[in-house]
């Protein structure tokens, strides 16, 4: 964590001279803001490596030893490839579909404070309905191929990706996109996928203390447009916060293990996991307390918060690719839950989103999700 607040904050604005090579140019030394780029990468190189080191001389305890879990790198193989089916033919059970659901419900949740998180970093217009829409119905798709290969894990939108998008300043498409090229090839690689196993904990505790505090920064930045000079809103953001830290924890403590007992197992499991997700207690008592305590819409940020989409750019930044919101843009698509609900209207493809401060550098339309 120190390392990220150091090369993130102190050293943003060294450049460091590398050599570089251009058509025009040819070879030349170039400089760049290496430490605001790859931040992350570099804390948790030098973090790894000082634990190395310290393992070598056995100076470091257990958690913090890089060998902890070596056994798993041995026994990976060079080249893998997953496949469908790999670990049998996959079994459906009502029991499992419910005990799935809370999972399921409070990752959508966090998906979608995900996908406004992300906007804003990005200095993006608020994601309209449909786009929010498609984001969660793509997690679904790829959860079942997931289940159909067997990974052990959903896909979903993470926290920490948000977070080092604030980190990195990086909030490019592309990106993004050519990350997860490199991330598929590199997932056949059986040793070196094995080889992050063996990043001691208290570095990557460290890398999601960063991570996740950007994030927090993000969601209570959204107070802007609130008036907090006003008691009403003092008392339904404070009462949400302190009630989805308290009843989460109240609900993991052994000793009130199994305190929700309606009779049905599965039932009880959906309730226990909600009740022990923070965002999904505080974002359901902020909602009741916000639509039923009487203040006016400007009191209450609505009006600033809807002019955010009201520009003829919000559309085309989440327009579908390869000109497929054209195509569909019909009457009847708009029935279509991924589809844009009104006409879309035609922004030039040179328009450019200007960043002040600190905010993502040359960022195009075409550059957003």
């Amino acid at each position: 964590a120190e390392y990220m607040g150091l090369f993130s904050q102190y050293l943003r604005n060294v450049k460091i001279p590398l050599p570089f090579y251009s058509k025009n140019r040819g070879c030349h030394a170039g400089y760049l803001k290496l430490f605001q780029l790859f931040p992350v990468i570099l804390a948790v190189m030098i973090a790894w490596a000082l634990c190395y080191i310290l393992t070598v001389f056995d100076v470091i305890g257990l958690n913090g030893r890089t060998d902890q879990r070596s056994g798993v790198l041995e026994e990976a193989k060079w080249i893998r490839f997953p496949y469908p089916g790999q670990w049998g033919m996959p079994t459906v059970s009502m029991a499992g579909v419910f005990g799935m659901l809370s999972g399921v419900l409070a990752s959508m949740i966090e998906s979608i404070g995900d996908y406004y998180a992300c906007a804003r970093l990005a200095e993006a217009p608020p994601p309209p309905r449909h786009a929010v829409n498609r984001g969660i119905g793509i997690e679904g798709l790829m959860s079942v191929l997931a289940g159909a290969i067997g990974s052990g894990n959903g896909t979903t939108s993470y926290s920490e990706n948000i977070g080092a998008i604030g980190i990195t300043q990086v909030a490019s498409r592309r990106c993004t996109q050519v990350g997860a090229v490199i991330m598929i090839l590199l997932g056949l690689l059986g040793k070196f996928g094995a080889l992050f196993v063996t990043i001691p904990d208290p570095i990557v505790g460290g890398v999601f203390c960063v991570m996740f505090g950007m994030i927090a920064a993000i969601g209570v930045s959204n107070l802007q447009f609130v008036d907090m000079n006003s008691t009403r809103n003092l008392v339904v953001y404070g009462f949400s916060v302190v009630m989805g830290l308290a009843i989460p924890y109240w609900f993991s403590l052994p000793q009130n293990a199994g305190i929700i007992a309606t009779g049905v197992a599965d039932i009880d499991q959906i309730i226990t996991v909600l009740l022990k997700t923070g965002m999904f207690v505080g974002g359901t008592m902020a909602f009741i307390l916000d639509n039923t305590i009487p203040g006016t819409k400007e009191e209450r940020g609505l009006l600033r918060w809807n002019q955010q989409g009201d520009d003829e750019t919000t559309h085309t930044v989440y327009d579908l690719p390869f000109g497929l919101s054209k195509r569909l843009n019909c009457l009847w698509c708009r029935f279509v839950p991924f589809c844009a609900d009104a006409p879309q209207t035609q922004v030039s493809k040179k328009t450019q989103y200007k960043t002040t401060g600190d905010g993502p550098n040359n960022i195009t339309q075409n550059d957003y999700v």
